[in-house]
């Protein structure tokens, strides 16, 4: 059997095909569907592997286009970054260049009302040391600079020059531990000595026990040292201790409380007044004045005399009833008896009402 269909194998394959097909177009005749079975199993066996593949090919294409979406968008967001940065560089150096005028045009303004004769700087480096504040300005002994000069601006004493150079000057700060200049409270005219601490405040020495300071008030120099004039704002007290023989007080510097860029110094000094104490503001209520049409009204009676006063008018009264004129009498002459009962007064006359009738004849 075997040998047999290995004989007419192809023979055999041959029918099996042509009777598949005969089987297939009967059936597809009997449904009366005119799409080809073939088809149908061609189309049902690839379909799923093409379902397949378009899922890959379209998450392939979602993730390259996020991807490149994503690069695009962190490109942009590194240009937004760096522009930011550039405006926020820009925006800070207009900030510093309006502060800069604003300062110029605050010692524009108190040179030219200021009494002293003063020459503008500006600090142009630091130095170092421990407890040493000190910086350079751009202004040395060609334009006058001298050492010993006062160093101010509009808030108060910044310092004095301890070196003068051809085109720089050195200046020790207020806050320098070798600083030191005279000093005088606002409110009570008390004297002492502003020493630098080497940090941001500064102390006052040589103030007794017995002397009142009180915190909040303001110091200003006495022009006593002979480097700043008088009436130079220094600071305001910040702290009061008592202590014997000397108090111990702590000044806040109000020239260096907000940065030293520009500087005035001070060519020649004029002494000032050192200005009063703002005085408490009390509130007065004052009436609204009357309406022109209202009624005056009358002063009150004058209240009587005193004893004396009585005294006088008795004796008046009795040198007139006994016809004596005090001040005309002859020498020798008579006084009054001032022991006698005072005349009674005569009774007053009350003027007659008008007739209410008719008229009386002529």
């Amino acid at each position: 059997m075997d040998s047999l269909l290995n004989r007419y194998r192809n023979v055999t394959v041959l029918v099996l095909a042509i009777m598949a097909q005969l089987v297939l177009l009967a059936y597809q005749v009997k449904t009366g569907n005119d799409v080809r079975l073939i088809r149908v199993w061609a189309v049902t066996a690839v379909m799923p592997l093409a379902r397949a593949l378009e899922g890959v090919r379209s998450g392939v294409a979602t993730f390259m286009g996020s991807y490149l979406t994503l690069r695009d968008t962190r490109q942009q967001y590194r240009e937004i970054q760096g522009e930011l940065g550039r405006l926020k560089m820009e925006n800070q150096y207009l900030r510093n260049e309006l502060s800069t005028a604003d300062r110029a045009r605050a010692l524009s303004v108190f040179q030219a009302r200021s009494q002293s004769r003063t020459l503008a700087a500006r600090v142009i480096g630091a130095g170092s040391g421990a407890g040493a504040k000190v910086v350079f300005v751009d202004r040395g002994s060609l334009e006058g600079v001298e050492k010993g000069m006062a160093v101010v601006t509009p808030d108060g004493i910044v310092g004095k020059v301890i070196a003068a150079f051809p085109s720089a000057s050195q200046v020790s700060l207020i806050t320098d531990s070798n600083f030191a200049a005279g000093v005088i409270s606002q409110k009570n005219r008390v004297h002492g000595i502003l020493r630098g601490q080497g940090y941001g405040v500064c102390r006052i020495d040589n103030v007794q026990s017995e002397e009142k300071v009180e915190i909040g008030e303001w110091f200003y120099t006495s022009g006593d040292d002979r480097v700043f004039p008088k009436g130079m704002p220094a600071g305001q007290v910040k702290v009061v201790h008592p202590g014997t023989p000397f108090q111990e007080i702590i000044l806040e510097p109000s020239g260096v409380q907000n940065g030293i860029e520009e500087v005035l110094i001070v060519l020649e000094g004029v002494h000032q007044q050192i200005p009063a104490m703002p005085s408490a503001d009390t509130a007065v209520r004052l009436q609204s004045l009357p309406p022109a049409d209202s009624p005056a009204v009358a002063p009150p009676a004058a209240a009587s005399g005193t004893d004396a006063d009585k005294l006088h008018d008795r004796y008046k009264a009795l040198g007139a009833a006994q016809g004596h004129t005090f001040g005309e009498g002859l020498p020798g002459s008579k006084p009054p008896d001032f022991n006698a009962p005072l005349p009674a007064a005569a009774p007053e006359t009350k003027p007659a009402p008008p007739p209410s009738g008719p008229a009386a004849p002529q």
